[in-house]
Order: structure tokens, then sequence, then C-alpha cells
């Protein structure tokens, strides 16, 4: 009985640490803050300037399995809706930016990516696994996080996303 009690409390205790807050995120309820958006292409602009329009961030990483299979449902849904009724953006993790350009250039993906050179938008995000995938509205205020990889073009994904932004998608 007892060994049966360890188990339990070390695997709750596991996966409480697996989505514990992380330094400076912000809440779902809660208004991100500005952060810099680092192109892959040497373009640089402010996280403020996608306000006006609800925004889906995918944060990933070139060498994150999950990531790489949810990668072509976001761009199908890119083609789909971005700059329509939503915007999308992918923000890399990776250590090496060489990586995830060429990730992005091997799977010919159109929707906007930045490299996150400081981690900050990983923390503010709360990406302490990933692949996470972050609903915000036209104000900047963070709706929904999602963890995990998804067909994000899916009628349970459209569904999820017309709820979260007040959209007939």
């Amino acid at each position: 009985m007892r060994a049966i009690f360890l188990i339990v409390f070390w695997m709750s205790a596991l996966s409480a640490s697996a989505y514990a807050k992380m330094p400076g995120e912000v809440d779902e309820g809660g208004l991100l803050r500005e952060a810099p958006l680092y192109g892959f292409s040497g373009d640089y602009r402010k996280l403020s300037e996608l306000r006006g329009k609800p925004l889906i961030i995918n944060v990933w990483a070139s060498w994150c399995g999950p990531c790489r299979a949810e990668m072509g449902s976001l761009e199908r849904l890119s083609r789909r809706f971005n700059g329509k009724q939503f915007n999308i953006i992918g923000v890399s993790t990776d250590d090496y930016p060489k990586l995830a350009a060429e990730f992005l250039r091997q799977t010919k993906v159109s929707f906007d990516n930045y490299h996150d050179r400081n981690l900050l938008l990983e923390s503010m995000l709360g990406a302490n696994t990933i692949p996470l995938t972050v609903l915000i509205d036209a104000q900047g205020r963070v709706i929904k996080k999602v963890r995990g990889s998804r067909q994000w073009d899916s009628p349970e994904s459209l569904e999820l996303i017309g709820k979260a932004f007040r959209k007939k998608l």
C-alpha cells in the first residue's frame, strides 16, 4: 500500500512540475507585455504591432517531433484565415536559428515565424513544454493556451478557435 502511495505521490509531483508556472509567465486572461520579434531574414518588429486582430502564436522548435507534425495543419489554417479573421505567427525556441530557418524553408511554411533569441516569449507565454499554441484577443489578452500537438485545421480545432475569438469559421 505504501508503494502505491509513493508512486501516486511522485507522479502527481512530476505532472504538477511539468506545467509549473514559468517566471514572468502571463496567465490566461492576462495582457501580454511588449516583446521583440526577430525574423529569420533579419527583419524585426514588436509584438504590439500585431494588436488589432486576434492572434495565434505557436511556440515550436525544429527538433521537436510533435511541433513538426502539427506545422502542416498550421500552414493550412494560415492559408485559409491568416490576415483575414486572425493572424498566425510561429516562435522558434531553437538554440540554432539556422536549423529553424532551414526547417521552415524545407516545409515551405508561409506564415511569419520569429526566433526567440533570449527566450523572453518562451517565458512570457509559459512554454515549458512545446508545442504550445496561445490564442490572443485583438487587445493582446491571452484567451487560451493549448499544450501539445493538434491538427489545427480540423473541425474540432476550428470550433475551439471560433469560440475563443467569437467568430464563425
